[in-house]
């Protein structure tokens, strides 16, 4: 009979141990939502060939972080707007990160870039580690930044960031120091 409450005290304390590492691993794992500081990161910039960090390249600037692939469709669809945002707004501060996720050869994704014209940073996370870190779903995905890191919007899928509402928005965190 001692045998059995032993067994049953080590399932128990077993049990208690187990709630323990989770609870404490749980608060470990932020969530990257509208509201959170985003994640910070390193990739490549394909313009330089640097590893850069996002909060050290991109502190104090609003920033829209946008992961996606050469491969991705909507991907595409989505870039010309990006373009149109950043060209006029990047005099004021704006910034895009577009963290592709390509694991081809880096060439690949300047290519993509300069066949669609873009002007603003890409970068390129061939780890894989970017899209894990922002609890991303697929591509693309983007996350919009005021000047302090915070999310203040978060968008699955393609999306157009040349819209009006979406320049005041970007205006707006432009237009406020927030340092």
């Amino acid at each position: 009979m001692s045998r059995q409450w032993v067994f049953a005290g080590l399932i128990v304390a077993g049990v208690a141990v187990g709630a323990t590492i989770m609870t404490r691993l749980g608060r470990e794992v932020a969530r990257v939502e509208v509201g959170a500081t985003a994640p910070d990161f390193r990739a490549v910039d394909l313009a330089t060939g640097d590893s850069v960090s996002l909060r050290q390249r991109y502190h104090g600037k609003v920033t829209l972080v946008n992961i996606w692939a050469t491969w991705c469709v909507p991907c595409r669809v989505e870039m010309p707007a990006m373009e149109h945002l950043y060209t006029a707004l990047a005099p004021q501060g704006f910034a895009i990160a577009a963290v592709s996720i390509d694991e081809g050869p880096p060439e690949d994704v300047r290519k993509f870039g300069r066949d669609l014209e873009l002007s603003f940073d890409l970068l390129q996370d061939r780890s894989q580690r970017v899209p894990q870190l922002y609890q991303t779903t697929g591509v693309p995905e983007s996350f919009l930044l005021d000047r302090r890191g915070i999310i203040v919007k978060r968008i699955i899928g393609a999306h157009d960031w040349n819209s009006p509402a979406n320049r005041a928005l970007v205006t707006r965190l432009l237009d406020d120091p927030g340092l």
